[in-house]
């Protein structure tokens, strides 16, 4: 596994005899690496014939200065996981991603609006032009995303389609804890007593007859909500515990 900090060194890599008439799968991530990326890049592992994985804390999608502050970074952990099912690693620098200083970016015009875009505004583009930019150095054939974010996922998918980016984008199903909830690399700042208390966040979505509902029974159980909606046959929901924000989605 060769891990690459300089993109010029990993474009060579990129046109290099190893990748010659090779099919490449992509796991983008922001680090903080658990059992859901984990599974992303097992099955990217099983589908293609090479494997490459980015690690890459992406400024403009936190509208919050403070949670760009607070996400784990864990490179030394997430390559100790990664041993065995990825052949290369991209740890690009911001500088080295956004030479433009952002100028020139990514924006959908609709879904990005609502639910996670309505609360946490322009975090949409940030995701898409990073990952526009990062299809454009890996250039996969098969990319890996998982459901666990919706939202993005249907704007990753709606994004491909529309600037015809020669790109499969596979769903992957969400990986939970036994008690249920979602796995996310937030979930470790929760206290003990706090991660106890989030696992009933998906139980409250699943159960609940209506979405009116589950943001009762939700506030009930002393999370702040910010959202509960439904979609396309998916009940979507973000909330607060601990000043630690979930999502997480159902299908009905």
């Amino acid at each position: 596994m060769r891990v690459h900090h300089k993109m010029h060194e990993w474009r060579t890599t990129r046109t290099g005899a190893n990748f010659a008439g090779k099919s490449v799968g992509f796991v983008p991530t922001m680090g903080a690496l658990h059992e859901g990326h984990h599974a992303l890049l097992k099955r990217a592992r099983a589908e293609n014939d090479r494997v490459v994985l980015s690690i890459f804390v992406n400024p403009p999608q936190f509208n919050d200065p403070n949670d760009l502050v607070k996400y784990p970074r864990t490179l030394e952990a997430d390559l100790a996981l990664s041993v065995g099912l990825v052949d290369d690693v991209i740890v690009p620098e911001a500088a080295e991603i956004y030479p433009d200083k952002y100028r020139y970016r990514v924006t959908e015009n609709e879904l990005s609006h609502v639910l996670e875009g309505a609360h946490r505004p322009g975090h949409f583009d940030g995701v898409l032009t990073v990952v526009l930019k990062l299809f454009n150095l890996v250039q996969p054939n098969r990319a890996y995303f998982g459901e666990k974010d919706w939202q993005q996922l249907q704007l990753v998918d709606g994004m491909v389609k529309a600037l015809l980016l020669p790109v499969e984008i596979v769903h992957c199903e969400t990986v939970r804890d036994p008690d249920g909830l979602a796995m996310s690399s937030r979930n470790r700042r929760l206290s003990a007593a706090g991660r106890a208390r989030a696992a009933h966040f998906p139980q409250i979505l699943r159960s609940a007859p209506a979405a009116a509902d589950a943001v009762r029974l939700l506030q009930a159980a002393d999370f702040e909500v910010d959202y509960v909606e439904e979609r396309d046959g998916v009940r979507l929901g973000a909330v607060r515990i601990e000043d630690v924000r979930l999502i997480d989605n159902v299908r009905l």
